[in-house]
């Protein structure tokens, strides 16, 4: 197994995780908000639990798969915080159809779309600068 192909990998088991925020008890309070920050819904849920499957078969199809994987996940991954950062809203959960702009705490909106950074960024580093697939 190559390098892209374990951090694709790793990219399955985060993902799942974050698929399973809300049925974890003790994890989202009486308004369904993770960590005090996180309003997840069944289509974060969704969108989270599909990104992990791809993530596990490109992992599991080719180091190749798992590279391509780690790019366009990470650029999709990682336009959706900066979006979400910049207007309060992310494209991929369609808020920014749904709410708009939104007139959040930039604190806030910094702890609400650092996931998507942080994990868009690392795999768009790791698909980039780790070299092409075998």
């Amino acid at each position: 197994m190559t390098v892209h192909q374990k951090i694709a990998l790793g990219f399955f088991v985060v993902l799942l995780g974050a698929a399973s925020l809300n049925y974890i008890p003790g994890v989202t309070d009486a308004e369904g908000v993770a960590f005090g920050v996180f309003a997840l819904d069944i289509f974060d849920d969704s969108l989270h639990l599909a990104s992990a499957i791809w993530a596990l078969a490109a992992a599991l199809i080719s180091s190749r798969a798992a590279r391509t994987f780690l790019l366009l996940f990470g650029a999709l991954y990682f336009a959706d915080g900066a979006m979400g950062l910049a207007t309060g809203s992310g494209y991929l959960d369609f808020g920014i159809f749904t709410y708009g702009f939104q007139d959040l705490p930039f604190g806030f909106k910094i702890l609400a779309n650092l996931p998507h950074i942080g994990l868009g960024g690392i795999a768009l580093l790791a698909g980039v600068f780790l070299g092409k697939s075998a």
